[in-house]
């Protein structure tokens, strides 16, 4: 009997989207794997960050993760919250806020991302939640980290609908169509960090999780996938930062079962 790891892949990606984050970032926080991440920053490496959620909670401090973007914790917890229209106006489109923590239902070798529909548009296999406010995230932050479970259902060779632009066709895509941010520049998963390749802007492996194989990870994307010349090998989750982790998922799911 093989004993326990120290840490799940889910924990291992949640830790390496948190180090992403600095303190002087101005985060625009999606739901779910997201939100865990940048809480997480906060709470070790980052305690000046500052978390926007897209309900208009900004300098927000939760105690425990929020279930939406109207969850009565971010508010209770924010420096102040605005109107929606100001939120995206002045704050998002304004140029105010340099990172935005993105997922999706699926993602493809240039970043674009879908949160729309699997299958044809007009007859879908899935309809899933829409984009809210992810598109604009995506062409309004300064720069995007996309944090993902890696499977070949929703790491596909082309997304069936992109809800929010990732690098497009590829190449200068972006510049072409007047985006002028960076877009995604961090594709992070339970078994890999990729990055955009300088010129094609195509997803490339530049580091592997502990343990983790190039087959692994080849078996879990929908295209030929790219290696960097020189792979980095993930630093482990340090003691402290699983510590926190746990401490801030146990609050959840204490204030879940206490009727939150």
């Amino acid at each position: 009997m093989t004993a326990p790891a120290a840490y799940t892949p889910t924990e291992m990606m949640t830790v390496v989207a948190a180090r992403a984050l600095g303190n002087s970032d101005v985060c625009f926080v999606g739901i779910g794997a997201p939100s865990a991440a940048c809480n997480l920053a906060r709470l070790t490496h980052a305690p000046d960050i500052t978390l926007i959620y897209e309900s208009g909670t900004i300098a927000t401090k939760p105690n425990v993760l929020p279930l939406s973007i109207g969850d009565g914790e971010l508010c209770e917890t924010a420096l102040t919250t605005v109107s929606v229209p100001e939120m995206f106006r002045y704050w998002l489109q304004g140029g105010r806020i340099t990172v935005g923590f993105l997922g999706g239902a699926q993602v493809d070798r240039f970043a674009n991302l879908n949160t729309t529909v699997v299958g044809p548009y007009d007859k879908p296999k899935v309809r899933l939640p829409g984009g809210g406010g992810a598109p604009e995230i995506a062409t309004s932050c300064g720069e995007v980290c996309i944090i993902m479970a890696q499977g070949k259902r929703s790491f596909v060779d082309k997304v069936d609908f992109v809800t929010s632009l990732g690098h497009g066709e590829g190449g200068d895509h972006r510049a072409r169509l007047g985006v002028k941010t960076k877009g995604p520049t961090r594709v992070i998963t339970d078994l890999c960090v990729m990055e955009p390749d300088p010129v094609s802007r195509e997803l490339t492996v530049v580091a592997m999780h502990p343990g983790v194989t190039r087959e692994q990870i080849v078996e879990n994307t929908g295209w030929d996938v790219k290696f960097a010349a020189k792979i980095a090998e993930t630093p482990p989750p340090s003691a402290q930062e699983l510590s926190v982790l746990r401490d801030l998922q146990a609050r959840t799911k204490a204030a879940i079962r206490g009727g939150r």
